[in-house]
């Protein structure tokens, strides 16, 4: 029996209010910033694939793949935790049952195909145990949550992300390095940095 895909959940919803400018349709190397992290989740084998949009979202709407399902917060402006909710509760309506779900950031340009499937790999050979990227000394984003912790990620609130979740001593992790995973883009000057690379 082959094994089931998990469902990614890409994070878009932020206005790049630093930035001055939506990071989701930055280009980096001919692709914006979010059609790349749609790619790279769907050429790891996650599927199927939802992005999450809040502030600009019919402006981004309009560039993505079809392929991905497009999950609309009009709670963004109340933090991250709202964002993740939004697209468990999509992933749940669209995919009963799943084993677990992929989250990811569209502006992390060190995250790879390569990374993800070995995330992925990880998972599947213990499809009950969280499965995070570690950079910078901690453990963040991209990361893969069976589904017995759902409610905990549906339990957030207010501007906290997962990484909270993957630091709670009482949870098994599968640590995964990500050379570079902490560069992002929220500033300029990061994306002069971006550019440069």
């Amino acid at each position: 029996m082959p094994t089931p895909s998990v469902p990614a959940v890409i994070i878009a919803a932020g206005s790049s209010s630093r930035l001055g400018q939506p990071k989701q349709l930055l280009v980096f190397k001919g692709e914006t910033l979010l059609q790349r992290a749609i790619r790279i989740a769907h050429e790891a084998g996650a599927a199927p694939i939802f992005v999450v949009l809040g502030a600009h979202h019919s402006q981004i709407e309009s560039g993505l793949d079809p392929s991905a399902i497009v999950v609309t917060n009009p709670e963004w402006q109340q933090g991250m935790a709202t964002s993740i909710r939004a697209g468990i509760h999509a992933l749940d309506i669209k995919e009963p049952q799943p084993a677990g779900v992929l989250l990811l950031l569209c502006d992390q340009p060190a995250v790879t195909p390569d990374h993800l499937r070995r995330m992925l790999t990880a998972f599947q050979r213990d499809p009950v145990t969280a499965v995070a990227s570690v950079y910078a000394g901690r453990r963040g984003i991209p990361a893969l949550f069976p589904r017995n912790a759902f409610p905990d990620l549906l339990g957030l609130r207010g501007d906290h992300g997962a990484r909270g979740l993957l630091a709670d001593p009482e949870r098994a992790v599968i640590e995964v390095p990500l050379e570079n995973g902490e560069l992002d883009i929220d500033r300029p000057e990061d994306l002069a940095h971006l550019r440069a690379r």
